[in-house]
């Protein structure tokens, strides 16, 4: 049986031009992506965006405009759903009480589920430094979209 894995992702940037990147490590699999995550049954993509935030990175956000959704066929990393994932540009409502680190993979602690953040300057994003198909076409998109402005 296949069915749909919808995600919504939050693109957080700085005053520097700095995206929040998350590192996660989930059962020995590691990967880095934008916050975000899976919309649970009966949630709004907006309301699914903001749990996240409050969930991983303890932060009230205001969602500023759309981004990207994904339009093309991305399987899933983790099992056979087809992922799609929308992705808005964000802000917070207070500053941010998190420990960013500055090394991908710089976790704090041992165990089944890790996570740690990291501000990235937009114009030095790795696209092979993020994980998922979806991902790297947002982290393209961003570069392309800074690279004019600057």
């Amino acid at each position: 049986m296949s069915y749909f894995n919808v995600r919504v992702y939050g693109l957080l940037i700085n005053q520097n031009n700095e995206v929040l990147v998350s590192d996660e490590e989930e059962y020995g699999f590691r990967f880095s992506k934008f916050p975000g995550g899976g919309l649970e049954l009966g949630e709004g993509l907006i309301d699914g965006l903001k749990r996240e935030f409050l969930e991983e990175c303890d932060a009230e956000i205001e969602v500023l405009s759309h981004f990207y959704t994904t339009d093309f066929y991305e399987k899933s990393s983790f099992n056979d759903s087809q992922v799609i994932s929308v992705y808005y540009r964000v802000r917070e409502k207070a500053p941010l009480k998190l420990a960013f680190k500055t090394k991908i993979y710089d976790f704090d602690s041992e165990g089944e589920i890790l996570q740690a953040f990291r501000w990235v300057k937009i114009q030095d994003l790795v696209i092979d430094e993020i994980t998922f198909k979806t991902d790297k076409t947002v982290a393209q998109l961003l570069k392309d979209q800074y690279s004019v402005k600057l």
